[in-house]
């Protein structure tokens, strides 16, 4: 029986909805390697908001270790005690997020511990007592498994592919102390996205469009249609539209951007690239709206809509007002 390490992430003293994914995923991995528990690891300078959550999820306990300088991410101090307490529980794997946190985190604790990293992993299983992954490659062309052979097991997680399981269970909670400098790295500050704006990588809802929309100007189109959505929904764009300068970066969805899982995925003037379908594929439900019925991306559309986007969207804001109202 192997216990697992789920190392959670919070921001502004509250449990980000990835650190819900990462432990699934870990409850997935320690019932597959024996009916181990799940021991979620929080880092913070205080008590953090939705740490009780983590016990509906799979958690069997949580521990927030915090320390002064743990308010904001702290890269040094982060890695050291992840890896002082992966030692110390001798777990049988530690499973982070493939955020932009867990990114940097990760293969720092791996290299502390002296054990490769298996990164952007969408499926975890165990075979004869080892750990196998699967992750994308080739922008999403082909899948390839891994056999984890070292103790333990690193892990990343892909966001929004593990879908968080709630479980009728609280987990046993506990706060400790940490010692210690935080590190020579101190972030000083987070800079979120103005006007209050859903980030596509927890919007239940993401609209994005593409070069179909011709200017930058008339991403207002869409951003009128998030709004009929009443506040649920956000705005993405592909790759071409970001790299011509229209969107910020944080809005591109796909292989080099977000990956984006939510119950409604609307495409606007998007083609469907290879490298987008690979950041959106498991959306609930994709719909399509594109004046090229050859296009990729009714491939893997649940609903296509071949006409005019200018006419299209502007119609269907309506309706959706006159459902909401």
């Amino acid at each position: 029986m192997s216990h697992v390490l789920a190392v959670l992430e919070q921001r502004d003293g509250s449990l980000r909805k990835v650190s819900h994914e990462v432990v699934t995923g870990a409850r997935r991995l320690a019932d597959a390697l024996g009916s181990g528990e799940v021991h979620a690891l929080v880092l913070a300078a205080g008590p953090v908001q939705g740490t009780e959550a983590s016990g509906r999820y799979g958690a069997d306990k949580v521990i927030t270790a915090t320390h002064a300088g743990f308010g904001q991410y702290a890269p040094e101090g982060f890695a050291r005690v992840a890896a002082e307490q992966a030692k110390a529980g001798g777990y049988g794997a530690v499973i982070f997020a493939a955020s932009a946190q867990g990114k940097d985190l990760a293969p720092r604790v791996a290299a502390r511990l002296g054990v490769p990293l298996a990164a952007d992993v969408t499926e975890v299983a165990v075979d004869g007592g080892a750990v196998i992954v699967t992750r994308p490659v080739y922008a999403g062309k082909a899948l390839l498994q891994v056999k984890v052979t070292a103790s333990p097991a690193v892990v990343s997680l892909r966001p929004n592919v593990f879908t968080a399981v709630e479980r009728p269970k609280a987990g046993a909670v506990e706060t400790v102390a940490v010692s210690g400098d935080a590190g020579r790295v101190v972030v000083k500050g987070i800079k979120a996205a103005t006007g209050g704006s859903l980030d596509v990588a927890e919007a239940p809802i993401v609209v994005s469009g593409g070069r179909g929309l011709k200017e930058p100007a008339n991403f207002k189109l869409l951003e009128e249609l998030a709004q009929a959505f009443g506040g649920k929904a956000a705005v993405g764009a592909s790759r071409a539209v970001v790299d011509a300068g229209w969107r910020p970066h944080g809005d591109q969805v796909g292989q080099t951007g977000k990956t984006v899982s939510p119950s409604l995925y609307v495409a606007v003037g998007i083609s469907g690239a290879i490298q987008h379908l690979a950041g959106m594929r498991t959306a609930k439900v994709i719909v399509a709206i594109n004046k090229d019925k050859d296009a990729p991306i009714f491939k893997v559309a649940d609903y296509g809509i071949v006409g005019d986007l200018f006419e299209i969207v502007p119609r269907l804001t309506d309706e959706i007002k006159k459902l909401r109202g």
